[in-house]
């Protein structure tokens, strides 16, 4: 586990693929069309498919718990601001950022960011975790 002091990240990346979104759509129940059906898609705002916002999300999730702080990490809340879309093929790096630690108990405040292939932000937040001691 990296050492825990303001400033630290953790960095995780991952292309979103077609079976990726099927696979949540069906885990989830979300089978919203802009997500599945390409002709659906292309009617609308974004011009073709879009993965699910929870999928990026998740991917935060996993960073926290395999790379910043690691195994035994708990969720205690999780801020989300969706600020562009992911599409099928995107190249998503997560990045965690430890900007607190509460000093009387094993909690840590994190930023939390996921950026495209190209730089762009697409989810911003912020998660406090209960770290295993």
């Amino acid at each position: 586990m990296p050492s825990l002091n303001p400033g630290v990240t953790a960095t995780r990346t991952t292309t979103i693929t077609d079976e990726m979104i099927r696979l949540f759509a069906d885990l989830s129940g979300d089978h919203n069309p802009v997500h599945l059906d390409d002709a659906y898609a292309r009617t609308t705002r974004f011009g073709r498919r879009i993965a699910h916002g929870m999928i990026a999300a998740g991917l935060i999730s996993a960073t926290l718990a395999n790379d910043l702080p690691g195994p035994g990490t708990v969720y205690l809340s999780q801020t989300l601001q969706f600020k562009a879309p992911v599409f099928p093929g995107d190249t998503i790096t997560t990045i965690v950022e430890v900007k607190s630690i509460r000093p009387d108990k094993p909690i840590v405040t994190l930023a939390t960011f996921c950026k495209n292939q190209d730089g762009k932000v697409v989810l911003e937040g912020e998660a406090i975790v209960l770290v295993s001691s």
